[in-house]
């Protein structure tokens, strides 16, 4: 009985060590092995639901041979830059990535091609939930257990260069834009109407 319940107490406290371990990756583990480029230039605009962003990446050929050996997945995100996540706690950076608000927005995934480890690209029309903000654009490796193993970004460290920004959609289209305006216009020349014909009758 007491063997039992020692046994017990033992699993109890193992499994509190091992739980807050299992499936965490911490992003200052991951080794910057990826040489990602995107097409927008620095501080250029791009506009929800309409502009394309094409996105390159590739294992650094300075690297040792077999470095990419786990890459099974590549998944592209969409970043927040530093100046977009002040005083936005919804978009704070964490260094345990399952936590972490930085890449909310995802751009794709395509499996992992060893014979072409220079460059693989893709294109994506940006999406129109997309909200109006300063952006970069990071890659993930992830290995067969579906855990992020290497990264790479289109900006430094510090996420303050090579951004681009992107437009949200208003939510307003031109013609009610143009109605409005008409309307507008109208009104003005309705409300000088009546005081003419006013005056008129005062005279």
């Amino acid at each position: 009985m007491a063997t039992a319940r020692a046994l017990l107490v033992a699993s109890l406290v193992l499994s509190c060590f091992l739980l807050p371990c299992y499936g965490t990756v911490l992003f200052s583990s991951l080794q910057g092995t990826l040489i990602v480029t995107a097409s927008p230039t620095s501080q250029q605009v791009l506009k929800a639901g309409v502009d394309k962003i094409t996105v390159t990446w590739g294992v650094n050929q300075t690297l040792p041979a077999g470095t990419d050996s786990s890459y099974k997945t590549i998944k592209v995100k969409l970043c927040y830059a530093r100046i977009s996540q002040v005083d936005r706690p919804w978009r704070k950076t964490v260094d345990l990535l399952k936590k972490d608000r930085t890449c909310q927005h995802k751009v794709a995934a395509r499996p992992y091609n060893p014979a072409n480890r220079t460059s693989q690209s893709l294109d994506w029309t940006v999406a129109r939930d997309v909200p109006t903000a300063t952006y970069f654009i990071r890659a993930y490796a992830y290995d067969a257990d579906d855990k992020e193993v290497a990264f790479g970004q289109t900006t430094d460290a510090n996420k303050t260069t090579n951004l681009f920004q992107v437009q949200a959609i208003s939510g307003r289209h031109a013609t009610i834009d143009i109605c409005s305006i008409c309307f507008s216009v109208f009104s003005v020349v309705s409300l000088f109407g009546f005081f003419y014909n006013e005056k008129r009758k005062a005279h």
